[in-house]
């Protein structure tokens, strides 16, 4: 088999000398290799090696991505519902509970428990509805990953994953006409639209009387080096609680369509966050993000902007963000041609 070397796997078995492009002998025929040999193909650009046949392998295409399942759909719309309900609740200044709160999201955590293709989920589930509601549900969701993949616990993960659910509900008191418009805010209706975290904190605060959920609401636009509001808190003047929230914020908002913005596509916004972690966002946690994300991509059909269409079969590990492209029977490395982007990303 004639293959790249990013396909190579630990245990693949040469069955040709392999040379640098400079002739320095690197592996001898019948080297089985492991992930040293790997790295060091990789270090000296070799691009293709002849190995065996493996066991048991038919020709293969990378394994079909999970399809998400009615009841998952059915929890997810249950989500948005409940978040409907939630702000009308909260503009018309009834009280929260944590009932209403909790019958509404943990339903939608307990079925996607076991399900670890995050990026599958936000390509599969879409709704129709206003990108405030659905953009909740998402933060939630994500958040909740997030704490998991932090390894919290179950409890605390739930708990995260509720303020992000929780984080927007202040735009309840913002007028729809600046919610919705299309153009560029003026200094005032931005103005306005910042004070949704004040809002969302003093909703929290007063129906729930829960500190941590409310300091999410407030603080999930502030930023590490001060940039953010409405308080422009620092560092560690941050609740981690709301670190965690502000990088799924971030990324639902910017794979998102809304009425000034395009959706873009889910690989590139990862490359935003990795951008935006140096200085914005924690960059501990949107490394975990990043690193839990990158193989689920794995098996996604993409559009080139080049017009051509493939799969990704493998992603890069010296550039995450520009994988192994299999189209037809040829690959195509995308670290190697930097003027070809990813356009698109689908299931």
């Amino acid at each position: 088999m004639h293959i790249h070397v990013l396909q190579l796997i630990v245990g693949d078995k040469l069955i040709s000398d392999s040379y640098n492009t400079k002739g320095l002998h690197l592996l001898s025929a019948g080297t089985v290799v492991d992930a040293g040999d790997i790295m060091m193909l990789n270090r000296h650009n070799v691009e293709y090696v002849d190995i065996a046949p493996r066991v048991n392998e038919t020709e293969s295409e990378p394994a079909e991505s999970p399809k998400v399942k009615p009841a998952q759909i059915n929890s997810f719309h249950n989500c948005i519902s409940g978040i409907k309900d939630i702000f009308h609740s909260a503009k018309s200044g009834d009280v929260l509970s944590n009932e209403m709160i909790e019958s509404a999201f943990n339903p939608l955590i307990a079925s996607f428990e076991e399900e670890n293709d995050v990026v599958s989920l936000l390509l599969s589930l879409n709704s129709q509805d206003d990108y405030t509601f659905q953009h909740s549900v998402q933060v939630g969701m994500l958040s909740y990953y997030i704490a998991k993949w932090m390894n919290k616990s179950e409890k605390e993960a739930l708990t995260i994953g509720k303020a992000g659910y929780l984080h927007d509900v202040g735009k309840c008191k913002i007028p729809q006409e600046i919610l919705s418009k299309p153009g560029k805010l003026t200094n005032d209706e931005f103005n306005e639209i910042q004070k949704h975290t004040i809002y969302g904190y003093e909703i929290i605060k007063n129906s729930l009387k829960d500190n941590t959920l409310a300091l999410v609401a407030l603080q999930h636009h502030e930023r590490l080096d001060g940039n953010g509001y409405p308080l422009r808190k620092k560092s560690t003047e941050i609740h981690t609680y709301s670190l965690i929230v502000a990088v799924a914020d971030v990324y639902s908002a910017m794979i998102s369509k809304r009425v000034y913005q395009d959706k873009r596509d889910l690989l590139f916004v990862l490359k935003e966050l990795h951008r935006m972690s140096f200085g914005q966002l924690d960059p501990k946690i949107t490394q975990v993000f990043i690193r839990n994300m990158i193989p689920n991509f794995i098996g996604k059909k993409v559009s080139l902007s080049d017009g051509r269409v493939g799969t990704i079969v493998l992603t890069n590990p010296t550039d995450f963000f520009r994988p192994l492209i299999k189209i037809n029977n040829q690959f195509l490395d995308l670290s190697q041609l930097r003027d070809v982007e990813i356009a698109s990303i689908a299931i």
